[in-house]
């Protein structure tokens, strides 16, 4: 029996995020953007990133990281909360249905069990 040859990364047009929160959260990034009219080339520059790849987080096409979150944040001199607020206000008027699969209920945790 002759074993199958790995083939190395992703299948082509597969992503590692889903793709409505990040699409909410780039139109939250680039409406306070714009309410600061800050540049999308100057808030890359403060946050310390490129020009494109700020440019792909705003059109939804990259979730950044937690790290990479509170730096943007920081260069909309607005806290991670309110950044994230507006993602979750975002994501909301996309519909019941759209967000049923996007959004995870918070839980309690019962530290009996």
């Amino acid at each position: 029996m002759q074993k199958r040859a790995i083939r190395r990364g992703r299948p082509k047009g597969t992503t590692t995020f889903e793709a409505k929160p990040a699409k909410a959260f780039g139109e939250a990034v680039r409406s306070i953007r714009l309410e600061k009219a800050t540049a999308q080339e100057a808030l890359a520059n403060i946050a310390g990133i490129e020009r494109s790849h700020m440019g792909k987080i705003e059109r939804g096409e990259h979730m950044p990281n937690l790290a990479l979150i509170l730096r943007i944040a920081n260069a909309l001199e607005c806290s991670a909360a309110e950044l994230m607020a507006a993602t979750e206000n975002n994501l909301r008027q996309l519909g019941p249905d759209d967000m049923e699969t996007n959004m995870v209920e918070p839980r309690m945790i019962s530290r009996n069990a």
